[in-house]
């Protein structure tokens, strides 16, 4: 058996490294040129299905071929696993670590225990986000953190800094999304987190209400079901 030197290996190697970063350019400068501008792609790397690339764009798996002719948009699911690829892909894009949000600038909701925390951020007029509230109301040793970020409206703005300023700001969010009830404000020119947070969710990618964040920095978009939190509050007790 022939062995090569050293200095080809290395060489080879380094041609294929090169080769790679190439087509990598353009297939990235191919599909900027198509979706434009606001497609931010951070990174193009061979998918696990031979043939393809996986694209994340705005912390978004998608898949194209070498030539970026077609964007192909839906998971990859390892049948031997069952794993989700895309899925796990896109939720370690989007962790965060959760000990870093500021616990000062969110709405504190405490029930039984309060040792299974997560974070929400919410808009006061997000009707999802009024459903998970409801669905939050039935879960039991249990602490929530609601950011207020009101991105629907002008009045989303007036009625997050009336909860925020009323003399108890986690009955009356509640009251309010669970209720109906009008917020009042105490001190209508309190100091609020509201830009704060708004800047908190353009940083951790936060596009819409609800955003739900587990311990583990994990999100979950949307009205999802008790049943699922629980699911995953299990899941993270597996892990421990």
């Amino acid at each position: 058996m022939r062995i090569l030197p050293l200095s080809l290996l290395l060489l080879l190697g380094f041609i294929s490294i090169v080769s790679h970063a190439d087509a990598n350019d353009k297939i990235k400068a191919e599909l900027q040129k198509q979706l434009g501008s606001t497609a931010q792609i951070k990174t193009i790397s061979p998918a696990p299905i031979p043939g393809l690339f996986e694209v994340v764009i705005n912390n978004t798996v998608v898949y194209t071929d070498a030539s970026a002719k077609y964007l192909i948009q839906g998971s990859i699911v390892e049948l031997k696993t069952g794993a989700n690829l895309t899925e796990l892909k896109e939720d370690e894009l989007n962790k965060i670590k959760f000990t870093d949000l500021p616990m000062k600038d969110a709405l504190r909701t405490v029930r039984g225990d309060g040792t299974r925390v997560i974070a929400v951020f919410a808009d006061p007029n997000c009707g999802y986000c009024k459903t998970l509230e409801k669905n939050l109301l039935t879960m039991d040793n249990i602490t929530i953190f609601t950011y207020l970020i009101p991105i629907l409206s002008a009045d989303s703005t007036a009625k997050s800094k009336a909860i925020w300023c009323s003399a108890d700001p986690s009955k009356t969010w509640i009251n309010w999304m669970v209720q109906q009830v009008p917020p009042t404000a105490a001190k209508p020119d309190c100091a609020n987190p509201l830009d704060r947070n708004l800047a908190l969710a353009k940083k951790i990618g936060v596009t819409g209400t609800p955003a739900i964040f587990f311990s583990d920095g994990t999100r979950i978009p949307g009205a999802v079901s008790k049943e699922t939190i629980e699911k995953k509050f299990a899941d993270l007790t597996v892990k421990k």
